[in-house]
């Protein structure tokens, strides 16, 4: 099991395996949570898919995993 963030994880696994990681997703706008394509999507999809700069979210993301 990883236990660090990977650019291949889903919405869905960084919110299970992570869940301070919801309210930095939420805060973005994404409505990941209970989403049927967060298990689908990665941090890159979500990002393109909601026009969001993906540096950013991956850093606000990375710093609610600690």
């Amino acid at each position: 099991m990883k236990s660090r963030f990977d650019y291949d994880m889903t919405m869905d696994t960084i919110m299970r395996r992570w869940p301070g990681s919801i309210r930095v997703i939420l805060g973005h706008g994404l409505l990941c949570v209970g989403c049927p394509i967060a298990s689908f999507h990665t941090v890159m999809d979500a990002a393109r898919e909601h026009s969001l700069d993906e540096d950013m979210l991956v850093d606000d993301l990375t710093k609610a995993m600690k």
